[in-house]
């Protein structure tokens, strides 16, 4: 199986010059807790996630709208290939002690993100991959799963 046979498409993404508060809007609205930090040519330049935000209003003092995504984002970003293996992502993902994983093509470009959560539940419905899944692993996949965001105000 390959890493965008799993990867979730529609990537949340923000930029380095935005504030923390437009980044902490975005992850509220979507209900998740990271996004990809991109530059103009849509290629990640970071990860910054709610706990990133939280620890820099606590250590920044400052404002949420006075502090730019670049001042708490992660600048390490490791990616993977659409076309790398998931047993490669996984490696990846361990090696580095991360949960996010963004998808990226040839040119170094976002096409999705791979995470932990698609993992454990590609686990849970692929009888392929179901001997591989142990109880922890179980517990992960339901955890992770997908809330439905509520629906715009009508």
């Amino acid at each position: 199986m390959k890493a965008n046979q799993l990867m979730t498409r529609d990537v949340l993404k923000c930029a380095r010059g935005d504030s923390l508060e437009q980044a902490a809007g975005t992850m509220w609205e979507a209900d998740t807790g990271c996004l990809v930090v991109t530059d103009s040519e849509n290629r990640p330049v970071g990860m910054i996630t709610d706990r990133d935000i939280a620890m820099a209003a606590y250590t920044q003092g400052i404002r949420l709208s006075e502090a730019a995504v670049e001042s708490a984002m992660a600048h390490d970003v490791k990616t993977c290939r659409a076309d790398s293996s998931i047993g490669d992502a996984e490696e990846l993902m361990r090696s580095a002690q991360i949960r996010r994983l963004p998808v990226v093509d040839s040119a170094g470009s976002v096409l999705g993100i791979l995470t932990l959560g698609d993992i454990a539940r590609s686990s849970q419905s692929s009888p392929l991959r179901a001997g591989e899944i142990p109880g922890v692993a179980k517990t992960l996949a339901m955890v992770t799963q997908r809330r439905e965001v509520a629906a715009a105000a009508e």
